[in-house]
């Protein structure tokens, strides 16, 4: 359950600590007090979208942390690897003038989509607009699929429909026109005939840039090698560096045997020679070896251009070139076997829907089962709620499969006896729509691990009995989940365990709103407000004590 709200500059809250206890939950206050800031607040620290305007203004940024106790070990948690300790969870969130955020779930960095998915395990906001969803009637489905627990069928539907699609669009590329198709057989085989003319192989380019620009260069390099020839080996009659240090060696050779030292030196210049020597005849190799050819580097000059215009058509390399060569060939198998492959995907599609049809036939039983269960739940919710004449009734409609399925889910009620069942949209009345989606989220709110329940003004629309009966069904659910209920009716705030008062005031030029807990004296004086207004009399103070009275005898009854 939510235990402590922690606000700090949103809107014309500039700090708040709330703190609510188990079961129900009431705020009420002025039209334009703040009260549905506070559902705001909640908001933003469950990873709700929300806008910089929410900061207070003149502040930096804004800051919300929600204490949740009794945490069960949730998947969303884990994702984060993340532990609620000894059933304590902080949620925290800052959000800055820049667009910005800074979000922690149990003192680590989270993301928003991260604390989102994690606030969406807690705490459930029912909306002054959410009713309006009933009038969506793709929505229908979802709300039937939540209570039906349907997750096995749907992902065995969904298994058996994303293959078939697959197969279909497989089908699909292959289908193509007689014209079409020699037009594009005809463009294959014109991009493999160029490339494999050009004889491609992996790594020719390298080497046929590299002898290229020896061959731009081979006089620089026959006068360097000549050049280093002359000066290790000399002319015909010696006097290069290897003779040089052949007589040096020579020349200390007598003396290596007197000194330590000597024997250093002439080991040495031996090995100084033997590398001259080496070098030098590499380097006669490499003057014998050097065959400079004109035509050579004019066909070196012509393969490279062959590669730089074939690149602009196939590929930045050679070795793309040649993948490019194997999958137009693949394709062009592909085309010319098409009728085949075609024929052999139509059995395999067929087959697939077959396979589609069976899992939608079951999700579709499953449906129907959940609806009949759901359709009894809705109608007892809604006798308590004082809608006893009103029918509610499930249909279903079959619809060519894609990915929800085969059924086209309606919610219908008839308000009136002798009125036939139509559709929501049509027939329901605010009132109605508040009182079915609140029955709606009763029903659904006992399958969910979800904690808390959260009512921004459900009561629009709602007055005299019909309030009454909302206010206790608020306090049923509240003996199983935690309740905060945002109200403007007397009949609801009266039913409510704690009970907040949200009021706004001015203090040196600015506006603040507070968040007070009230005692039964309090109670007392904000029922008879919210019953009669500012002036109050003793009979409105009666009536409220009565109202209170009243909800604490009910109370004791369930």
């Amino acid at each position: 359950m939510l235990q402590l709200l922690h606000i700090e500059n949103i809107a014309v809250i500039e700090e708040a600590d709330i703190t609510f206890d188990e079961g129900f939950n009431a705020l009420t206050g002025e039209t334009g007090a703040g009260k549905s800031i506070v559902i705001d607040a909640m908001g933003a620290v469950l990873g709700q979208r929300t806008s910089r305007d929410l900061i207070r203004t003149g502040a930096a940024k804004s800051f919300v942390s929600a204490v949740f106790t009794d945490v069960p070990p949730l998947a969303a948690l884990e994702e984060c690897g993340i532990q609620a300790e000894d059933g304590e969870l902080l949620l925290q969130r800052e959000i800055y003038a820049d667009g910005k955020n800074a979000c922690r779930a149990g003192g680590r960095p989270v993301t928003v989509a991260q604390l989102r998915r994690i606030g969406a395990s807690l705490l459930n906001i029912h909306g002054q607009h959410d009713g309006q969803q009933l009038l969506d009637e793709e929505q229908h489905g979802a709300y039937l699929d939540s209570f039906g627990q349907v997750e096995k069928e749907i992902a065995d539907y969904t298994a058996c429909y994303e293959a078939m699609e697959l197969t279909r669009k497989k089908l699909k590329a292959l289908q193509m026109d007689e014209a079409e198709k020699e037009r594009r057989m005809d463009s294959l085989k014109f991009q493999i005939d160029e490339l494999e003319r050009a004889q491609l192989k992996p790594g020719e380019e390298e080497a046929l840039l590299q002898r290229r620009n020896l061959l731009h260069n081979s006089e620089k390099f026959m006068s360097a090698i000549q050049g280093a020839v002359w000066n290790l080996t000399g002319g015909d009659d010696g006097g290069g560096a290897v003779s040089e240090l052949r007589e040096a060696a020579g020349a200390i050779s007598g003396a290596k045997n007197l000194d330590e030292q000597f024997a250093q030196l002439h080991e040495r210049l031996e090995n100084l020679y033997s590398e001259a020597y080496d070098v030098a005849e590499t380097l006669r190799d490499l003057q014998d070896a050097f065959d400079f050819s004109p035509q050579e580097l004019d066909e070196l000059e012509g393969r490279a251009d062959q590669l730089y215009r074939l690149k602009k058509k196939y590929g930045p390399t050679v070795e793309d070139m040649i993948e490019y060569l194997e999958q137009r060939k693949e394709e062009l198998d592909q085309i010319a076997f098409a009728s085949d492959t075609a024929a052999r995907l139509e059995k395999q599609l067929e087959k697939e829907r077959k396979q589609v049809m069976k899992a939608a036939g079951a999700l579709s039983e499953a449906r129907k089962a959940a609806a009949k269960q759901l359709e009894a739940r809705i109608q007892d919710e809604l006798r308590q709620l004082d809608m006893p004449k009103v029918r509610f009734a499930i249909c279903f409609e079959e619809k060519e499969p894609d990915a929800s399925g085969i059924d086209v889910v309606r919610f219908l009620m008839s308000a009136n006896v002798g009125e036939e069942l139509r559709p929501i949209n049509k027939v329901a009345s605010g009132g109605e729509l508040a009182r079915i989606m609140l029955a709606l989220k009763n029903v659904l709110a006992e399958n969910e691990l979800i904690g808390t329940l959260v009512f921004d003004e459900v009561d629009t629309g709602v007055s005299g009995r019909a309030a009454q009966k909302v206010a206790a069904k608020l306090a049923q659910v509240s003996r199983r989940k935690q309740v905060l209920c945002v109200t403007h009716l007397p009949q609801l705030a009266a039913m409510a365990d704690t009970h907040f008062s949200v009021e706004k005031g001015e203090s040196k030029g600015r506006t603040y709103t507070k968040v007070l807990r009230l005692d039964r004296e309090q109670r007392k004086q904000e029922l008879a407000r919210l019953t009669g207004g500012e002036h109050l009399t003793a009979a409105m103070l009666a009536g409220a004590e009565e109202l209170l009275d009243a909800a604490e005898e009910y109370k004791k009854g369930i």
